[in-house]
């Protein structure tokens, strides 16, 4: 479906300029949202920028997300898996407290000594490579909306029906160039999915400077 994130992206750009979304910021979800959101921002001529979230994993089972939390501190919460699984909400804090230092850790590390973007009054792209389950995203697109952003668009490339809908939710408009039914992970409708390195990742947010 896609030879690589950049052709991602281009196909992403494609498709934004057919809904005619006009776009202030792209924010990418690093690290493999930054190859995608650099396509977008070029071709739409806007300034790119990061928005990080980490997910929060079920205690014996890290890779089930029952939440995540944004790098200011934007918490989402599957209440109702929480229940279900039993999950104690000290382990839930202890959680929040690790990953939202980690997604500020994040940050700091590929924004290194640039200021964020202003979002206030925008209208703000949020791409990634893809989209599984969500949870971050929703953490992300959380917290744009807190630096009051007046418009948040969700942009990916490739994402599940159920998880679109649900993003719809969230975001005022979701952008996805296919929603493929069968869908286990983002990587399976990608040629090369190598994973983005820092180095890469704070290259591809350079390139504004350059």
């Amino acid at each position: 479906m896609f030879e690589d994130r950049i052709d991602a992206g281009r196909q992403l750009a494609d498709v934004i300029d057919d809904h005619d979304t006009e776009a202030d910021v792209v924010l990418a979800i690093p690290r493999g949202g930054l190859p995608v959101g650099r396509a977008v921002a070029d071709r739409l001529g806007v300034p790119l920028d990061i928005v990080s979230a980490r997910k929060l994993g079920a205690p014996w089972n890290p890779e089930v997300a029952v939440g995540a939390v944004a790098s200011d501190g934007t918490v989402w919460l599957n209440e109702s898996l929480i229940g279900e699984l039993e999950i104690e909400d000290a382990y839930i804090q202890e959680q929040i407290e690790h990953e939202r230092e980690a997604a500020r850790a994040n940050v700091e590390r590929y924004r290194g000594d640039r200021p964020p973007l202003e979002l206030r009054g925008k209208t703000v792209l949020v791409v990634d490579d893809g989209v599984a389950t969500g949870a971050t995203t929703i953490a992300c697109i959380r917290q744009v909306r807190n630096a009051a952003a007046e418009c948040v668009v969700l942009a990916v490339p490739v994402a599940p029906p159920e998880t679109v809908e649900r993003l719809h939710a969230e975001a005022d408009e979701v952008i996805c160039v296919e929603t493929p039914p069968h869908f286990q992970a983002v990587g399976q409708f990608y040629e090369r999915f190598e994973q983005v390195s820092d180095e890469q990742a704070m290259a591809y947010l350079a390139n504004d400077e350059s």
